[in-house]
C-alpha cells in the first residue's frame, strides 16, 4: 500500500498516527522529531554520494564529448563533486623532503608582486626597531579624546602634561600624581549598597590610573606611590563615616609626601654636601631636583666649587638646571654629552641623579647617564647617585633592553633652526637632515628614556637613611616599605 505524500514529498501522516501523536508527551514528540531529523540527513548524505558518482561518469562523458566540438556545462553541485574527487586523485606519491616542507610553508605571491627584501620591516609601516618591539605598544595619548567618562577632569590634565613633558621627573611626577589622587578622593561619593574600602580603588581609582598609563608609562616612585595609596585604603574600617576615611587617606598623602619626597630630599642633600670639598669640580648630567637642591645648598654654605653641566637631546633638561645656578651665583660650565670625554678630565665628583634604584644595585636613570658613569670609573672620578628610598624597587634590570620607555622618534629631529639664525645659507644647514626620515629606507630612530648603569661605576649612593653602596639597595627597600 502507497503512502499519500503532500505536496513538498513529504510523507502525509494517516489519521491514526495524528491520534498517536496527539496523545505522546513533550519528551516524545522532541525524541521523534530528533529521529527524524537524523534519518533526514542520512537520505541527503546517500544522496550527496550517489550524485558525486554520477559527475564521474558524466565529467567522462563530456570529455568525449568535447572532442567533437559538444561542451556541457555541469550544475554547481556537480562542479563541487568534481573539486573534491580532484583534490582526493591528486596525492603525492613520495615522502616530503624538508626542503618540499619549506617551499610549501612560502606565501603564494599575487601576479606582478615582488616579494619583499629581507632587510625590511613590511609589517605596517612604523619603522619601528625590532629589537626593541616588545617596548613599543600603544603610542602616547596627546588629547582627551576617547578617555571614559569616570575619568576625574584633574587626573585629564595630569596625563597630558606629563605627555607633553610639561611635568617631567620622576619626583615631580609622583608629587603630581599624589596630589591629583587627593582631589578625586575628595570628590568621591561611596554608591548605595557599597563600601569605600571595596569600590574606591577597583570602580573609581583604577580607571584614573589606566589613563595615566596611556598618556606615559609609570615611574618607578608613582607605581610605589600607588600601591601604598591601595594599601591605605584596604586598612579603612569599613564602618567608619565616609566623610572621616576620605579625611584620613587626604592626611595620609600629605604625609607621604611630605616625609617621602620633600624631607627626604632635604634630609639627602644635607649628607651630600659633606662630600662637597674647597675647589672640587662637580660634574651633573641632565636635571635632577635633589643634585639642584644639594648644589644650592653647597653654594649657601659658602664652599667654593665650580659645577659642569652635561646635557643631551631630545629634552635638555640640563639647561634649566644651569640657568638655575648661574642665577643662584655658582660658576657652571655647559656642554653637550658627546664632549663628555673633554670635560670629565676637568671634574673631581660626579653627582647624579635616578629615576630608579634597581635590586642588583643598578641606576636606572636618564638615557646617557651610563656613559657618563663609564668615563667617570675609567678616569677614578667617583659616582655619588643621590636617590630617595620611594624609587627603590625590588625588580632587577641587567640591561636597557628589556624595561624602558621608548618616546617618539620625531623628537629627536630638530624641526626648526634657532630665531637667531637669519641667513638663508646658515638656515640651510642648520636644517635636521632627519626631517624626512620616515621616506628613507632602512632608517629606524629609536629614541630611549632611560638606559641602566652598572652597579661597579657606582662609588655610593646618598637616600635620607644614610650613606650606603649600590649592593645594599634590597635592604633598603625591605626597611622602607616595611616587609
Amino acid at each position: 500500500m502507497e503512502a499519500n505524500c503532500t505536496a513538498n514529498g513529504a510523507p502525509e501522516k494517516s489519521a491514526p498516527a495524528a491520534a498517536v501523536l496527539a496523545q505522546m508527551t513533550g519528551a516524545e514528540k522532541k525524541k521523534q522529531a530528533k529521529a527524524e531529523k537524523a534519518a533526514r540527513r542520512e537520505k541527503e548524505r546517500q544522496q550527496k554520494e550517489n550524485t558525486g558518482g554520477a559527475i564521474g561518469q558524466r565529467s567522462g562523458k563530456d570529455v568525449q564529448a568535447q572532442g567533437g566540438k559538444v561542451v556541457t556545462q555541469p550544475t554547481k553541485s556537480e562542479q563541487k563533486g568534481l573539486q573534491i574527487l580532484a583534490k582526493d586523485s591528486i596525492k603525492p606519491q613520495h615522502k616530503r623532503t624538508a626542503s618540499n616542507a619549506a617551499e610549501a610553508q612560502k606565501p603564494l605571491l599575487a601576479k606582478g608582486v615582488p616579494p619583499h627584501p629581507p632587510s625590511l620591516d613590511t609589517t605596517s609601516g612604523n619603522q619601528e626597531v625590532a629589537l626593541f618591539s616588545h617596548l613599543y605598544g600603544q603610542p602616547r595619548r596627546k588629547t582627551v579624546e576617547g578617555a571614559g567618562k569616570e575619568v576625574h577632569p584633574a587626573v585629564l590634565a595630569l596625563g597630558l602634561q606629563m605627555s607633553s613633558y610639561v611635568i617631567c621627573g620622576s619626583n615631580a611626577r609622583c608629587m603630581a600624581t599624589l596630589l591629583v589622587f587627593k582631589r578625586v578622593i575628595e570628590t568621591y561619593t561611596t554608591p548605595p549598597s557599597n563600601t569605600l574600602t571595596r569600590h574606591l580603588t577597583p570602580h573609581y581609582l583604577s580607571p584614573q590610573i589606566d589613563y595615566l598609563k596611556s598618556c606615559r608609562p609609570l615611574s618607578i616612585s608613582m607605581g610605589n606611590a600607588i600601591r601604598w595609596l591601595k594599601l591605605e585604603i584596604s586598612k579603612v574600617d569599613p564602618d567608619t563615616p565616609e566623610a572621616e576615611a576620605k579625611t584620613q587617606l587626604c592626611n595620609s598623602i600629605d604625609n607621604f609626601i611630605r616625609e617621602r619626597i620633600t624631607l627626604a630630599g632635604t634630609a639627602i642633600a644635607e649628607s651630600a654636601i659633606d662630600k662637597i670639598i674647597e675647589g672640587d669640580v662637580i660634574l651633573t648630567y641632565a636635571k635632577s631636583s635633589i643634585v639642584e637642591k644639594t648644589l644650592l645648598m653647597a653654594h649657601r654654605r659658602g664652599t667654593k666649587f665650580r659645577t659642569i653641566v652635561v646635557d643631551s637631546k631630545p629634552l635638555f633638561e640640563g639647561r634649566q638646571l644651569a640657568r638655575g645656578l648661574a642665577d643662584a651665583g655658582l660658576e657652571v660650565r655647559y656642554s653637550l654629552v658627546h664632549a663628555i670625554s673633554h670635560v670629565i678630565k676637568d671634574a673631581t665628583k660626579v653627582f647624579l641623579g635616578a629615576h630608579a634604584m634597581m635590586s642588583n644595585g643598578r641606576l636606572f636613570s636618564r638615557i646617557g647617564t651610563a656613559m657618563v658613569a663609564m668615563m667617570a670609573h675609567e678616569l677614578d672620578v667617583p659616582v655619588i647617585v643621590c636617590c630617595e628610598s620611594v624609587k627603590f624597587t625590588e625588580k632587577v634590570a641587567l640591561d636597557s633592553i628589556v624595561v624602558n620607555e621608548v618616546a617618539s622618534p620625531d623628537e629627536l629631529v630638530v624641526s626648526a633652526p634657532s630665531a637667531n639664525v637669519t641667513s638663508t645659507s646658515a638656515v640651510e644647514s642648520l636644517s635636521s637632515p632627519l626631517l624626512k626620515w620616515r621616506e628613507t629606507p632602512n632608517l629606524r630612530l629609536l629614541n630611549l628614556m632611560y638606559d641602566v648603569t652598572p652597579a661597579e661605576y657606582i662609588k655610593m649612593v646618598v637616600t635620607e637613611l644614610g650613606s650606603l653602596p649600590p649592593s645594599s639597595v634590597p635592604v633598603v627597600y625591605r626597611l622602607s616599605t616595611n616587609t
